[in-house]
Formats: structure tokens, C-alpha cells, sequence
């Protein structure tokens, strides 16, 4: 039966002849390496998805006739690009040549400013998406007929006592506010949620590995 890292690792200490200590330096220095390209992979995927959302959002929504959708949420999107840009940088100047351990701490507090930031800039993005899409439901094409005036007619022949505010059924207008409160409420939560479905997997091995080395240290 092979020999668990932990023996092999007291065994190289304990043995002045045994030599296995680096030969575990070098399978953490492998594993190591092997989690955070893996992420930097992810990562640039990541940003390329969204820069081609960025792109295509605009002709689609004018093709579907709802622009003022389309041109706020590609800005959105193109922030959204620029701060993991700036990130993604930041990922490459850390540190390759120090020992595999310092070098997983380094990458785990990048990893914990990022999903900071993230949480943060959830708690603006959502609600400014959802706007985007009320805007772009409500104005639809531009110089068209607008949706939300034809809802707004054919609404009236039912509830003709229907109170308005600027136009806008005040229902609807009380019920878009309080979903754009949920979505800034709840935004960190759902960016958190975002951050696991994507990197769930290779962050819950970063944390074993960083456990791991921690408890050979000591």
C-alpha cells in the first residue's frame, strides 16, 4: 500500500539518509502551480465571455428592438471587464519563484480581494442590470411606439382609476423599487453564489492543499 504524504514526510526526517523531503517540496510545488494556472485559465475564460457579451448585447437588443436595454448593460459589462482586467494583472505579478506554500498564501489573498471587490460590485451591478431591462421593456425601439405607453393604455380600459406617476402605473413603480432593493440587498450574496459556481471547485482544493502544507509546518 503506498505511504500517505504525512509518513513519507516524517520519514524524511526522521531518516538522515531519506531523501523524500524535497521530492514532497516538488509534488506540492506541481500542485500548486497546477491549481493556480488552472485559475488563471478559468479566469481569462471568464473575462473573454464577458467581453464578447459586451460586444454582441448591443446588435441583439437592437435586433429585438429593446436598445435601451442593450446599450446600458454592455457599459455594465464593459466596467465589469475593466476591473478583472485589472485583476487578472494582478494575478500575474505574484510571486513564482518563493516556495509553494507562500505561494499558495499570495494567490489565496488575491483570491479573497477579488471576491471582496466582487461582493461589493454585485451589490451595483444586479440592480442596474434589472433597470437596464425595465428600460429596455418599457422604451423599446428607439423612435418606435414604446411598450411600456401600450401597456399602460390597455391597462387603463380595465382599471381607469389606475394612479399614475409620470406615466408609470405607481404598482409598478413601487414593485421595481423593491426588487431593485432585494437584488442591492442581496447582490453581495448572489455575486458570492456567481464566484462558487464557477471557481467552487478549484478554490475548495486551494483550501485543502493550503490545510495540508499548514499541517505539516507545524
Amino acid at each position: 500500500m503506498e505511504k500517505s504524504i504525512e509518513t513519507i514526510w516524517e520519514e524524511g526526517f526522521l531518516a538522515s539518509d531519506a531523501l523524500v523531503a524535497p521530492k514532497i517540496n516538488d509534488l506540492y510545488n506541481k500542485k500548486s502551480k497546477h491549481i493556480v494556472e488552472k485559475f488563471k485559465r478559468m479566469y481569462s475564460i471568464n473575462i473573454k465571455a464577458i467581453i464578447a457579451f459586451a460586444i454582441l448585447v448591443i446588435p441583439f437588443t437592437y435586433i429585438t428592438n429593446m436598445p435601451y436595454m442593450g446599450i446600458p448593460m454592455a457599459l455594465i459589462f464593459i466596467g465589469v471587464v475593466y476591473y478583472s482586467s485589472k485583476f487578472k494583472r494582478k494575478l500575474y505579478t505574484i510571486d513564482s519563484s518563493v516556495d509553494s506554500y507562500h505561494y499558495l498564501k499570495s494567490f489565496k489573498e488575491w483570491v479573497t480581494e477579488m471576491v471582496a471587490f466582487n461582493t461589493k460590485m454585485s451589490r451595483y451591478m444586479y440592480p442596474t442590470v434589472f433597470i437596464s431591462m425595465f428600460l429596455g421593456f418599457w422604451f423599446g425601439s428607439i423612435g418606435g411606439d414604446m411598450p411600456g405607453e401600450e401597456l399602460v393604455t390597455w391597462l387603463l380600459v380595465d382599471y381607469p382609476n389606475m394612479i399614475l406617476l409620470m406615466g408609470v402605473p405607481l404598482w409598478l413603480i413601487i414593485g421595481s423599487a423593491f426588487a431593485i432593493f432585494l437584488l442591492a440587498y442581496f447582490g453581495g450574496k448572489i455575486g458570492q453564489w456567481d464566484i462558487n459556481l464557477v471557481y467552487g471547485g478549484i478554490l475548495k482544493r486551494l483550501e485543502s492543499l493550503l490545510d495540508e502544507m499548514e499541517e505539516l509546518r507545524s
